[in-house]
């Protein structure tokens, strides 16, 4: 995923209700930005660290920045909650995601469970429909470790009972963590922060629902899939 124009760079003053963050850019110039990310942002919401910013040139938007990178432990970390689904749709129609490839159309948002969309439908004439979740991850906390969530996420674990009913309807469902760091080379739940959800995580793994957990490349040009790292299931360690 390309940004369409090069991100502006500056010092992260604070982030504040959730989707506000007063950032002052290389040229002196104090911004607000939006700050696409409703979870705790812990570690990444600083005083002080280095953050990147997108610029739109829509007349119509109320804020015309938004805070895209930050940079974190001496790497850039990818806090814009809604560009790991475009991240997953260049690599699917890509080829890039080995676990997933093979299917003939890939369908976004498409409704299930208990009023909810999921992010993709893989479909083929010849294979069961491949439903397939997309969480953002960017929480470290110690060594490599990348961990999900970083805050109660009821909905989030709405999702996983939602993918284990298409497993017991006889498809097939995958949980897919994209990790928007680079400094990470292993996934866990984050039991300490929401324990329900990494039980949760752990069930749907044994009734057959497939977790994958894939970190980024990440430039202030673009932020691309990389490649897999393995998931620490707590209850195989």
């Amino acid at each position: 995923m390309d940004f369409p124009q090069p991100l502006v760079r500056g010092v992260l003053v604070r982030r504040y209700k959730r989707f506000f963050a007063d950032v002052v850019l290389d040229d002196g110039t104090e911004v607000t930005a939006h700050c696409p990310n409703p979870g705790a942002m812990l570690g990444l919401n600083t005083p002080g660290l280095p953050a990147w910013l997108s610029k739109s040139d829509d007349p119509k938007r109320k804020l015309a920045h938004t805070l895209e990178l930050v940079e974190a432990d001496g790497g850039l970390v990818g806090i814009n909650t809604l560009h790991p689904n475009r991240i997953v749709a260049e690599a699917l129609a890509a080829g890039a995601i080995p676990e997933v490839a093979g299917y003939a159309t890939h369908r976004r948002e498409v409704r299930y469970g208990a009023n909810s969309r999921v992010d993709f439908l893989l479909e083929h004439p010849d294979r069961a429909p491949c439903w397939l979740e997309v969480k953002n991850c960017h929480l470290r906390r110690a060594g490599t470790l990348a961990e999900f969530p970083d805050c109660v996420a009821a909905r989030s674990l709405k999702h996983l009972r939602e993918l284990t009913a298409m497993v017991e309807a006889g498809e097939r469902a995958v949980m897919l963590f994209v990790i928007q760091r680079t400094d990470c080379d292993v996934f866990a739940a984050c039991a300490e922060l929401d324990p329900a959800y990494a039980r949760g995580l752990e069930q749907a793994a044994a009734d057959g629902v497939e977790v994958l957990a894939y970190r980024c490349a990440i430039t202030p040009e673009r932020v691309t899939l990389a490649d897999r790292i393995p998931w620490r299931d707590a209850a195989r360690g």
